[in-house]
């Protein structure tokens, strides 16, 4: 900025305003003026050097520089009217900072972001100077332009944002309340749209769209102390080469009106994630997993030759699920006790079931509701649902390209 030439004048003025405001700097004072904070400085010392007066006596205690009764009335009629016309001033700039934050409170009842200010600062720039604005809430000037600047991006990128989140919403909808950002990004891309996970989390957060948080879960793992041991054959790792070559299952209990449950038994590929296997009943009986377990001998075509793991609940240390295992050519496996880090994807599966169905609900309702709508996502969850493991494919579309790849490779 081009140098002033500033009058004798207003030099008085600025060193008698520097000498006369309580607590001044010559910072505030020479932001105020519009003027270099070392220029202000350069003019106070010369006029104390020209009035003999040191530094440290310049300012007195009180703020107020220590006037000289002058003999002439005329001339101390003249003092106190520049005293008073100091004061008018200072109130001035007191009242207009007072008024200005007083109107920027509303801005920053939620959170003091820098966007609000800067919203402020624009709203109010045909009241205010945005220099004096800007200094009273704490920014540069530069950082203020650029934002305004930026404001046509910024409306193009709420506009996209938008349309994303109406593309987010029908995903999102498509999939019963149930995805989270992750397989809203795959659906999205399948779908042939570009576009990277971190900005549609941003979005879902800025529209509100969430998945279903889990309730907490009643336990329905009763070891039976007298079953057999059965060796740990998974060490937690809970993926396969291939479908058919290792299972996993567990109970997990369905809430309904009343108090009153059903229990769900279910049978998973590890490859994939598969469900090959389930029972709905309203007992806990060996009778639930061993159903569950023939269900997925037909579904694979047969179980030789695999692994079955589960927790040490009694109906899965039962005699009766033994013998139907060694029938089926099943090995079985069971975790430590007491420890569900042991079955932890079958636990994480149901977990997903209940939040997905249930989706905030205390209960299913009725028996019968609760069967349809288990059913109906147990099958979804086959053919459309996409599971993190499979790459964000469905377990049928992430087996279908594994056979793929092994023609492929066998040719």
């Amino acid at each position: 900025m081009a140098m002033k030439d500033y009058s004798d004048e207003f030099k008085a003025d600025a060193v008698a305003l520097y000498e006369s405001t309580p607590g001044a700097t010559y910072k505030s004072i020479a932001a105020d003026l519009g003027i270099n904070r070392a220029t202000l400085r350069e003019w106070v010392l010369r006029d104390r050097e020209c009035r003999g007066v040191t530094g440290a006596s310049a300012k007195p205690a009180g703020g107020h520089r220590a006037a000289v009764p002058s003999a002439d009335p005329d001339e101390r009629v003249r003092q106190l009217e520049a005293r008073v016309a100091e004061l008018e001033a200072s109130e001035r700039k007191l009242a207009t900072e007072r008024d200005i934050l007083r109107k920027a409170a509303k801005y920053f009842r939620r959170d003091e972001l820098v966007i609000s200010r800067f919203q402020f600062v624009d709203d109010h720039r045909d009241t205010y100077e945005v220099k004096r604005l800007c200094q009273i809430l704490d920014m540069n000037r530069s950082s203020y332009y650029k934002w305004l600047a930026g404001a046509e991006a910024r409306a193009a990128r709420q506009r996209q944002d938008q349309i994303l989140a109406e593309e987010i919403r029908e995903v999102h909808d498509e999939s019963g309340g149930a995805y989270g950002s992750p397989r809203v990004t795959a659906e999205l891309r399948e779908k042939g749209r570009r576009v990277n996970e971190k900005r549609v989390a941003r979005v879902m957060r800025t529209y509100s769209i969430t998945g279903i948080r889990l309730r907490r879960r009643v336990r329905t793992t009763v070891p039976d102390p007298a079953s057999s041991q059965v060796a740990d054959l998974f060490g937690r790792d809970f993926t396969a080469p291939e479908p058919g070559r290792k299972y996993m299952g567990d109970i997990t209990y369905l809430p309904l009106a009343g108090g009153k449950f059903l229990y769900l038994a279910t049978v998973l590929d590890c490859f994939s994630r598969k469900v090959v296997g389930w029972s709905i009943a309203d007992h806990m009986r060996t009778g639930l997993v061993t159903d569950a377990l023939r269900m997925a001998a037909p579904t694979r075509g047969n179980l030789h030759g695999s692994v079955f793991h589960s927790d040490h609940g009694a109906q899965y240390g039962s005699r009766a699920y033994a013998d139907l295992c060694d029938q089926l050519g099943v090995t079985r496996s069971m975790g430590s006790v007491g420890t569900s880090a042991d079955n932890a994807a079958c636990e994480s599966f149901h977990a997903s079931l209940k939040r997905e169905t249930l989706q905030g609900a205390h209960d299913y309702g009725d028996a019968g509701t609760c069967r349809r709508t288990v059913f109906a996502w147990l099958t979804r969850y086959n053919t459309r649902r996409r599971h993190s493991a499979n790459d964000h494919l469905s377990p049928d579309t992430y087996e279908r390209r594994h056979h793929t790849a092994k023609i492929t490779l066998a040719a």
